[in-house]
């Protein structure tokens, strides 16, 4: 196992957010997780993977008659 597990606490500060988003995606089923005994660990990969699989990319369109995106 070369994949270092995050903490819920570590998670929730790489993404900014506080730790109830990860527990939310943990209860959900929308992020992979590893549970060691009682305690539950992420993947580094699965956030990696997560992040990738939500991120938006901007709409690129072309600028017609002078019109402000």
């Amino acid at each position: 196992m070369t994949d270092h597990l995050l903490t819920v606490d570590e998670v929730a500060k790489r993404l900014g957010t506080t730790a109830r988003f990860p527990r939310r995606l943990i209860a959900e089923r929308r992020i992979v997780f590893v549970k060691v005994g009682r305690h539950v660990r992420i993947p580094e990969r699965a956030l990696v993977e997560f992040v990738a699989a939500n991120t938006v990319q901007p709409i690129t369109t072309s600028r017609r008659f002078g019109a402000v995106a």
